[in-house]
C-alpha cells in the first residue's frame, strides 16, 4: 500500500486508471480483445486457491508463503495500476525494475516490493458488479450472475496466461472481501480450495483497533491513501471502514451501537464474520488457526500443503512467541460468544 511513497505523477496515473471505472472497464475489454485465447485448457485445471479471512488474521503471511511455489500465480503490485489488463500492462511496463523491499503502510514489519502478491482482484468485482454490494455504511453479500462469474474465469485465465511457461498453473488469491461471495466462487471453480485463517478473538480485535487508529491518522495526513484504499475495495479499517453485513441483523445492529474506538465494536466485527463462517462451513472451507500455526508452523504448513495436493516444502519455520494482551472495558457477554465460536472453529480446523 503506497502512502506518501507515491509521487505526484504516480498519484495522477493511479487516479486515471484504478480511480476511473470507465478506464478500468475499457482496459479489461481491450485486454480480452488482444490476449484472450479461444482455448485456455492448457493453462490450468481450475484447482485454484482462495485465501480469505477477516483482516489481521494472517492472510498476507499465508499468501506470501504459498506464492513461493512455482505452480501458483497471484496478482502483484507490479500489475498496478492497470490491474484488469495484466498482459497489456506487462508488455508496456516490461522493463520496469524490481523495487526494493519496503515496510508496508500498516507499519507491521511486513515488507513488500513490486513482486509481492496483494488483494487486487477486488477491483474486478467493483467494476463488474457495478458496486451494488457497496453501501454507504456496509458491504452486502455479493449476488453474482453466471455472466459475471464467467468474466471472472476469463480474468483468471488472462492472469495465468501472462505467467504461462508450458505447465498448468493455479491462481492464488488473497481477498478478504470474498466472504461476500464464497459460494459463488466455489460453484464456478468446484476443484478449488478456500483457506480461512482465524485468530483468538480478543487479540484479533485489538489488532484491528490498532490498525484502524493507525490508518485514521495517516489518511488524515494523506488523503490519497484514503482514495487508494477505496479504489481497491479495502474497507477494513481507517476513515473509509465499512463492516460486512452477513444477514445477521442482531449482531450487526449491536456492532453499530458501539463507537469504532471501542474494543467491543471490533469484537462484534470478529463475531459477525466468524459466526457466519461457522454457520455456513463446508468441506471446501479449510480453517487455518493462527495460534496453532505460530506454535507449530511446520506441521500446519505440511497439513495445508497436503490439503492443497502439493508437494511438501523444504522450508523450515521457527515457532513464533505469541504475546497475548489484555484490555479493559470488554463486554463479557460478547467475548463469551466470541470464544464459543472460536472453540468451535478450532475443532473444525
Amino acid at each position: 500500500m503506497p502512502g506518501s511513497g507515491y509521487n505526484l505523477l504516480l498519484r495522477v496515473f493511479h487516479r486515471l486508471s484504478v480511480g476511473s471505472k470507465a478506464i478500468s472497464a475499457l482496459s479489461f475489454d481491450i485486454e480480452k480483445q488482444l490476449f484472450l485465447r479461444k482455448d485456455n485448457s492448457c493453462l490450468t485445471n481450475g484447482n485454484h486457491v482462495f485465501i480469505s479471512g477477516l483482516a489481521r488474521s494472517g492472510t498476507t503471511a499465508l499468501i506470501n508463503y504459498l506464492n513461493e511455489h512455482s505452480e501458483f500465480v497471484s496478482l502483484t503490485y507490479k500489475d498496478m495500476p492497470f490491474i484488469l489488463a495484466p498482459n497489456l500492462w506487462n508488455k508496456i511496463a516490461f522493463n520496469l525494475k524490481k523495487t526494493p523491499l519496503k515496510e508496508r503502510a500498516h507499519n507491521d514489519s511486513i515488507f513488500i516490493n513490486s513482486e509481492s502478491p496483494e488483494a487486487f482482484d477486488e477491483i474486478f468485482w467493483k467494476i463488474n458488479a457495478n458496486e451494488k454490494y457497496i453501501l454507504k455504511d456496509r458491504l452486502l453479500i455479493n449476488k453474482l450472475s453466471s455472466d459475471i462469474l464467467e468474466q471472472y474465469k476469463l480474468y483468471i485465465d488472462l492472469i495465468l496466461q501472462k505467467n504461462y511457461q508450458g505447465k498448468r498453473l493455479r491462481y492464488l488469491s488473497k481477498n478478504n472481501n470474498n466472504v461476500l461471495r464464497f459460494d459463488s466462487i466455489l460453484q464456478k471453480f468446484p476443484d478449488s480450495q478456500l483457506i480461512i485463517p482465524f485468530r483468538d478473538p480478543l487479540q484479533h480485535a485489538l489488532s484491528l483497533l490498532n490498525q484502524h487508529n493507525h490508518f485514521c491518522i495517516i489518511q488524515q495526513q494523506d488523503r490519497f491513501l484514503l482514495n487508494y484504499m477505496d479504489w481497491i475495495g479495502h474497507y477494513e479499517f481507517g476513515l473509509g471502514q465499512k463492516p460486512f453485513y452477513l444477514n445477521n441483523t442482531e449482531i450487526f445492529e449491536q456492532m453499530l451501537g458501539y463507537d469504532k474506538q471501542d474494543i467491543n465494536y471490533w469484537l462484534l466485527t470478529w463475531l459477525n464474520y466468524y459466526a457466519y463462517v461457522l454457520k455456513n462451513y463446508s468441506e471446501k472451507w479449510n480453517l487455518f488457526s493462527h495460534e496453532r500455526f505460530c506454535n507449530d508452523p511446520n506441521s500446519m504448513m505440511s497439513e495445508i500443503l497436503t490439503k492443497l495436493n502439493m508437494e511438501k516444502s523444504t522450508l523450515v519455520f521457527t515457532p513464533f512467541n505469541l504475546k497475548f494482551r489484555t484490555c479493559n472495558n470488554v463486554n463479557e457477554q460478547i467475548i463469551d460468544k466470541c470464544m464459543d465460536v472460536y472453540n468451535s472453529l478450532l475443532e473444525l480446523s
